[in-house]
């Protein structure tokens, strides 16, 4: 018989941009199963976003669905408003909402560039400034980064370039919001069997990426989930500034 999930996060609220759908959903229910109410955000996907809720709320969970796109940063604050007028409080916030672009330099846009930096870089900075100024104490805030941050791999230039900068934020944030126990780390997972990665590859990169883990096989968002929820956890407290490759042995650093 499976053991049932440690209540440890009863009362706390949990934020995870694109949770609608793929593995921010995962990491939303993850999260609830461990007692957190959640806010599910989404840009279009409504009708995921609601079946979403409805599944946490079997839990015994509270939801808020927001939705907008956190490119504007007067969108973000309007979500974090949101949020604090119905809970009151945040205390864990997922940085997951990404776009993935796999092209040669040669062939990428100053649109596409733009685009992608916009969505992988600028929006978690701003999320995290609202962090900064209103996370509950003893707050956890968590970015998802890319393994390919220690690959050296053609084509994902614009990619992997615009996941670089959740390192430096990552750093500077747990260093200034220290003092209130509030840690920040940036999770990288290697590639994932998800609509996420396929939607660029070919069957013999596919192959070639599954082929570099020690398992022979991409990663599964079940392999993700238990970090995040670690990380989000109060047993995490000593765990901030940091990087955690989550690959299968794919790379390491």
């Amino acid at each position: 018989m499976a053991s049932q999930p440690a209540q440890d996060m009863v009362g706390k609220v949990a934020f995870i941009t694109g949770s609608a759908k793929n593995m921010g959903k995962h990491f939303a229910i993850a999260l609830a199963r461990r007692g957190c109410d959640i806010v599910i955000h989404h840009r279009k996907d409504v009708a995921e976003a609601d079946k979403t809720a409805r599944e946490i709320q079997s839990l015994g969970r509270r939801t808020l669905i927001v939705q907008g796109d956190l490119t504007s940063v007067s969108v973000i604050e309007q979500i974090f408003a949101q949020i604090k007028a119905t809970f009151g409080h945040f205390d864990i916030v997922i940085n997951n909402a990404g776009v993935v672009l796999k092209k040669p330099m040669t062939q990428i846009s100053e649109a596409e560039y733009d685009s992608v930096f916009a969505i992988n870089a600028k929006v978690p900075f701003f999320i995290m400034k609202e962090c900064a100024k209103g996370m509950a104490d003893n707050g956890r805030v968590i970015n998802i980064g890319t393994t390919l941050l220690a690959i050296t791999t053609g084509e994902y230039s614009a990619y992997a370039g615009s996941k670089a900068p959740l390192e430096d934020f990552t750093r500077a944030l747990a260093k200034e919001a220290g003092a209130r126990g509030i840690t920040v780390n940036t999770i990288a997972p290697g590639p994932i069997d998800t609509p996420f990665f396929y939607g660029q590859e070919t069957k013999e990169s596919t192959q070639l990426f599954a082929s570099l883990s020690v398992a022979n096989r991409l990663g599964d968002v079940k392999d993700i989930v238990p970090v995040v929820e670690f990380i989000a956890s109060p047993a995490a407290q000593w765990i901030t500034a940091q990087t955690i490759f989550v690959n299968g042995g794919v790379t390491a650093r």
